[in-house]
């Protein structure tokens, strides 16, 4: 179905092939609750968008196993200003 899930590229990204699935599925749940594409895919089937975001970094599991993106992580820090755009 998606090549990019038979690379083992994407599974050492994430961590193993279970936060891979974790990933996907939180991510999945959050764009079906109204939750906005990081990435821009000529596309609406989300497992489409949900694996582009991970391959361009754009959410990864928290040591809590939440789902965080790299907005999130910048505005926490203070690394991103309002004005900024990713």
């Amino acid at each position: 179905m998606f090549e990019e899930l038979k690379e083992e590229k994407i599974v050492n990204k994430v961590g193993g092939r279970y936060k891979l699935a974790t990933l996907m599925q939180k991510r999945l749940i959050a764009l079906q609750n109204g939750a906005k594409p990081l990435v821009r895919v000529h596309s609406d089937n989300k497992v489409a968008i949900v694996i582009q975001e991970i391959i361009q970094d754009k959410i990864f599991l928290d040591t809590s196993g939440f789902v965080q993106s790299l907005e999130d992580q910048l505005s926490d820090s203070g690394d991103l200003d309002d004005d900024d755009e990713l």
